[in-house]
This record gives C-alpha cells, sequence and structure tokens, in this order.
C-alpha cells in the first residue's frame, strides 16, 4: 500500500514538474514569436523574465485547481483535454489581469497573451496525447474496445487476465470500479481502479468507454437493478458474467460474457446441490419424466443427465417439443441411452404398456395443462389432462414397484381460484391418498412462476416489445413468485431425493415480485425507456386470476429439510376411500362431457376452491363423503 501510495505521488508529481517547466516555454516563447523569432527588444526581454515568476504561481495554481493531476497521461480523453483548455484559459486571463495590476501591461504585446495561451495549449496537451498513443501502439491496445469492469474481486481479475492474454486485443481494459474502499486508487494487472460504482457514467466519459464489463457474481438483486440503471445512464452496451459456481470453478473468459438478463435482476441467487446425493439417487436408475417436451421437462432431462441413469424415457403428447428434444439429446456425447415416446398421459393402455416395457424407478410427472384463462372454459380437458392423468400414472407407478413418483405442482394449487389451479391441488390430494398405502413414495413439489417457461409473461413482453408496444399487465398491484427454469428444475430433483413420501415440498421463491416492475425492466433491457418509449397498457385480470399467489396453506404445518430452500409441509391424513370415489365419479361425467357436474365433483376434492358459480346441487354424494372424512380428520388432529 505505502509503495502503490509513493508512486501515485511521484507520478502526480512529475506532470505537474512537466507543466510548471513548460511555462516559461510557453511564456518566452510568446515574446519571441511576437517579434517574428528574432531580436527581442531589452525592455520586453527584461520585462517577461522578471515577470516570470509570478506568471509561473498563477499558472501552477489555475491547473491544481482544475484537476489536471486527477487524470492519468495513459487514458487522456476528450474530457482532459476539455480540462486542459479552461485551466490555460483561465492562466492567461488572470495573468493579463495580474500584469494590469502591477505594471499597466506597459511591456505586455497585445499578440503575447493568445501566444501564450496556444503555446500552452501545445505544452499540456500535446504529450499527454503522444504518451496515450505510444501506449496504446505499445501493448497492441489501440483497435481494442475499451472496457470498463465493475468489480475489482475474483471475477473481474480472471476477465481482465483473459483480455490482456488475448493476442487479438479484442477488448482493451481501462479501468476498474469497485465500491470497496481498500482497493480504490490500486492496481490489477497493470489496470487501475479509478473508484466507485456511482461514478460509472463519469469514468464512461472521461475514459472514452466502449463497452461496460459486470464482473459481480454475488451481487443481490437490489444492487444489480442500481447497476444496470447506472449502466444505461451511459448509453453504452455492458455485458454481465456467469454466476458465482463459474467464478468458483475458475471458467470466467470473456467468451461467457452475456448480457444482463431478467434473471440477473430478480435476485435468483445460485442453488447449491448436493450433487453427490441426487448422484446417488438417480445414477444407474431408470428414469420417467412425462410432459418431458415442456419448459420443465425439457430443461429436468437436461439436469438429469448429469446423473448419469441407466435409462432415460421421455413421454409427452406434443410431437414437435419431443423431437426437438431427442436431436437436442441425441447430439449430446454425454446422454445416456434414451428413449421417446408420442404418448398422452390420459390413455391408461399404452402407459401401462410403457411401464410394463421400461421399468421406471423414479417417475418426474410434469405432464399438465396450465394456462390459467384457457382452462376456465376448459374444465373437461383440465381435469381429464392435470387430474386424470396424474391418476393413470400414479397409478401405473404403484403397480409397476417405482421407487419414487415426484409430483411437480404449483403455487396456484393454495387456495385456488381457477379451474387450473384446482386440478392441480386435486392431484396433490391424489399422490397424498395414495402415499398411505403404496411402497412408492409419492412426493410432490410445489413453486410459482418459471422465468421464460412457455406460455408465461417474459417472451409475452419480449414479443411486445419487439413490436413497439404496448406491454400488457393485467393490474398494477399484480405479483408473483420467480424462479428460473435450472433452478426449479435442481430443487426438485433434490427433493425428490429427500422426501419419504406424502410431503408437500415448498420451494422458497424468494420475495414476489410486482409484474409491473418486471415489464419496466425487461423494457429497460431492451435499451428503451417504459412509459416514454414503451408504453405499460393495464388490461384488467383475466377470468381466475388473483393478485397474489401464495405457496402454502395455513394449515399446512412447514418444516426446514437438509436443504434451506426447501421446506415441506407435513403430512396431511386424506380419505383414499372417498377420493376414489369422486375419482370414479370424474370419469363418469368426463366420459357423459357433463361440465357442470365435474365443477360439482372437482368442489368435492377440492373444498377450498374459491370458484363462481357453481352448481353444488348438481351432485351431492361424492362431496358429501369426502368432506365429512376431512372434518373426521382435522377433529382428530
Amino acid at each position: 500500500m505505502v509503495t502503490r501510495w509513493y508512486e501515485r505521488l511521484r507520478s502526480r508529481f512529475l506532470a505537474f514538474l512537466h507543466d510548471l517547466l513548460w511555462v516559461p516555454l510557453a511564456w518566452i516563447g510568446a515574446y519571441w514569436m511576437r517579434f517574428n523569432l528574432g531580436d527581442v527588444p531589452v525592455e520586453f526581454w527584461d520585462a517577461a523574465w522578471e515577470l516570470l515568476p509570478l506568471v509561473m504561481l498563477i499558472c501552477a495554481l489555475v491547473y491544481s485547481s482544475f484537476g489536471l493531476y486527477r487524470g492519468v497521461w495513459r487514458f487522456a480523453s476528450l474530457p482532459d483535454l476539455s480540462r486542459i483548455a479552461q485551466a490555460a484559459a483561465v492562466s492567461t486571463l488572470l495573468v493579463v489581469l495580474a500584469l494590469f495590476v502591477f505594471s499597466r501591461n506597459e511591456f505586455l504585446p497585445r499578440s503575447v497573451p493568445p501566444l501564450f495561451l496556444v503555446f500552452q495549449l501545445i505544452g499540456l496537451a500535446g504529450p499527454r496525447l503522444l504518451y496515450r498513443r505510444l501506449k496504446d501502439h505499445s501493448l497492441g491496445l489501440h483497435p481494442g474496445e475499451r472496457v470498463l469492469v465493475v468489480g475489482a474481486d475474483r471475477a473481474g481479475e480472471m476477465l481482465v487476465r483473459d483480455m490482456l492474454r488475448d493476442r487479438g486485443r479484442q477488448f482493451n481494459p481501462v479501468a476498474f470500479v469497485d465500491d470497496k474502499l481498500r482497493r480504490q486508487g490500486g492496481d490489477i494487472h497493470g489496470v487501475p481502479v479509478k473508484g466507485h460504482s456511482a461514478q460509472i457514467p463519469a469514468l464512461v466519459e472521461s475514459l472514452a468507454i466502449d463497452l461496460i464489463m459486470l464482473a459481480e457474481p454475488t451481487a443481490s438483486d437490489a444492487e444489480m437493478q442500481r447497476l444496470v440503471e447506472l449502466c444505461e445512464r451511459t448509453g453504452k452496451p455492458f455485458r454481465t458474467v456467469p454466476q458465482l459456481k463459474s467464478v468458483l470453478a475458475g471458467d470466467i473468459t470473456i467468451n461467457q460474457l452475456r448480457p444482463v438478463s431478467i434473471a440477473d435482476l430478480l435476485g435468483r441467487n445460485p442453488v447449491q446441490l448436493d450433487w453427490a446425493a441426487i448422484r446417488a439417487g438417480l445414477t444407474d436408475r431408470v428414469i420417467l419424466v412425462t410432459g418431458a417436451g415442456g419448459s420443465i421437462g425439457s430443461e429436468l432431462c437436461r439436469q438429469i443427465v448429469a446423473a448419469r441413469p441407466s435409462r432415460l424415457v421421455l413421454a409427452d403428447n406434443g410431437e414437435l417439443n419431443l423431437y426437438r428434444l431427442d436431436l437436442e439429446l441425441a447430439a449430446r456425447a454425454d446422454a445416456p441411452d434414451f428413449s421417446v415416446h408420442l404418448v398422452d398421459v390420459t390413455d391408461q393402455v399404452a402407459m401401462q404398456q410403457l411401464f410394463e416395457r421400461e421399468r421406471p424407478q423414479t417417475v418426474f410427472h410434469a405432464a399438465a395443462y396450465k394456462h390459467v384463462p384457457m382452462l376456465e372454459a376448459q374444465i373437461r380437458a383440465a381435469v381429464r389432462n392435470n387430474l386424470l392423468g396424474t391418476e393413470v400414472v400414479a397409478d401405473c407407478a404403484d403397480r409397476f414397484g417405482c421407487e419414487r413418483f415426484v409430483l411437480i405442482s404449483t403455487d396456484k394449487a393454495v387456495n385456488p381460484a381457477n379451474v387450473m389451479g384446482a386440478t392441480k391441488r386435486a392431484a396433490e390430494v391424489i399422490c397424498q391418498a395414495r402415499a398411505q398405502r403404496s411402497s412408492t413414495r409419492f412426493i410432490t413439489v410445489r413453486f410459482g412462476n418459471v422465468l421464460d417457461s412457455a406460455g408465461s409473461v417474459v417472451p409475452r413482453f419480449r414479443a411486445q416489445i419487439e413490436q413497439g408496444g404496448p406491454v400488457t399487465v393485467t393490474h398494477p398491484e399484480i405479483e408473483r413468485f420467480f424462479m428460473t427454469i435450472p433452478e426449479a428444475c435442481q430443487l426438485i430433483m433434490q427433493a425428490a431425493l429427500i422426501g419419504t413420501g406424502g410431503e408437500i415440498f415448498v420451494l422458497d421463491m424468494g420475495e414476489p415480485v410486482k409484474i409491473r416492475y418486471l415489464a419496466e425492466q425487461m423494457i429497460r433491457l431492451a435499451g428503451r425507456e417504459p412509459e416514454r418509449e414503451i408504453r405499460i397498457e393495464y388490461t384488467g385480470l383475466r377470468p381466475g386470476e388473483k393478485l397474489y399467489e401464495e405457496l402454502f396453506y395455513e394449515r399446512e404445518d412447514l418444516i426446514e429439510t437438509e436443504h434451506a430452500k426447501i421446506r415441506a409441509a407435513r403430512r396431511v391424513a386424506v380419505d383414499g376411500i372417498s377420493v376414489d370415489q369422486c375419482l370414479e365419479h370424474m370419469h363418469g361425467a368426463i366420459d357423459a362431457g357433463d361440465a357442470s357436474r365435474l365443477g360439482s365433483i372437482l368442489r368435492g376434492l377440492v373444498p377450498e376452491w374459491q370458484a363462481a358459480d357453481l352448481p353444488l346441487d348438481a351432485l351431492r354424494s361424492p362431496i358429501q363423503p369426502l368432506q365429512a372424512a376431512q372434518s373426521r380428520v382435522a377433529s382428530a388432529s
């Protein structure tokens, strides 16, 4: 630290000494030039030398006050030249005023002040620009983009080291900024730490920065939001490094830089998985994933590949998505043996044949319809796929001796206000009922919205922004829980291994995010200004939509698990006989296409469903036994 302080002081002193020594040359040169580089009259010559100490004192004070020694010659730029011009003009004016006071400018020709000003500009700015030119040329950095690195910690150090090693010199690391006071004023690999993050806009201008690199992989959501706002104010492009795990592995390179995403702003900190336990639970196992072509299902398959199962079985009724996943896995060198099955989970015969042939040991049941407004008018399709499909797959898992069955549920299953949520809650009830009488571990994992999943708000907002707006939000106060697709899938696998059967695992989703804020941030990330360039339009809540979502019921007693981001709801006893009776009636209503009856039966399975205008007298018999059974369980507990 003492050495660095000494070097900075020495550098500033040498710059000051250079400028001060140039003053006599500029002052005497102005007189000499006034007399056409010939003999200067004695009286003028003597006056010039007598006044020189006063001129030097004035210039020294003005140069210092204008901050000419805060800048670094290596990074001299237009703002530095502007300060030099201002300092030269002010010093010239003060010299003229001082000489008028002392000698009435008796021996100061009128052409000397402007000549003195010009010579100052040449002597102060010329060497600085020449030094920068020579330095850039010697390092081969001139052709590259000038880069400001935010964060002088390990990630920033690795980025700069990678830039300096690049022979092509695509990037030129000019300076760091870092909010830790102890790092400011130092340098890393010869690149100075110029200040703190609040100075980003000023430094981008003063250092002629072309690109900003955010090397803050551990920044919180609030910190990242602040940094992005500062970067946006500069009008320059900016990139960020991957998450912390890549930094710890020493994998940070220029090629890994990526645009800042909405996930960076929502504060989803990296998930630390117990991969040893995951591998122990999935390695050399036959794994079945239903809904494998969907957003969650396909990412689950990618994550499961890393656990090295003996065989991966993919089931989906969507031909195109399943085809794309087939191509993707076939192209992977580490892909295990896998099979692809175009099958509907409600097709009991097809599912039994699949289980009998493949004999899966773990089932991840991701197949479901999830579009809330659409399903409000499609109760038969929703019940058939989300509820009876779960029944078919769960019964197959039980019959063929699967070790684990994992139902992927949603926060919309808690106090549901729509058909989709009610069917998912009913699917949870089915799994809890099966867990009471089966050797298969029936486990439910419940979480909120997933960023960038098919049909979610993120791709819709992105398309609206590309079209110039407006971005449509249903309500100014509507908010949702969010997490990334990889994080959700990793936590699903973790929960599957710690469950013993019958639990509902609730994933820690962090704080809920207002959809309005999500829209504003996506507009900013697209380089536009909310409301001014892209308008946000509020359209009103859609059928079945709530302002706020919940992750668990009040009656569910949550307990901590061995994983910090997973909590488990204690098992709630379910009357399996009454559940089976409801399912039997549902099959009849499905076959008859009786939507009204289906709604009444579903209310029997999910009495907390906040449905409107349901004809509850359409079918009383399956409702009353289940509600009575639930009352008995509640009073017993």
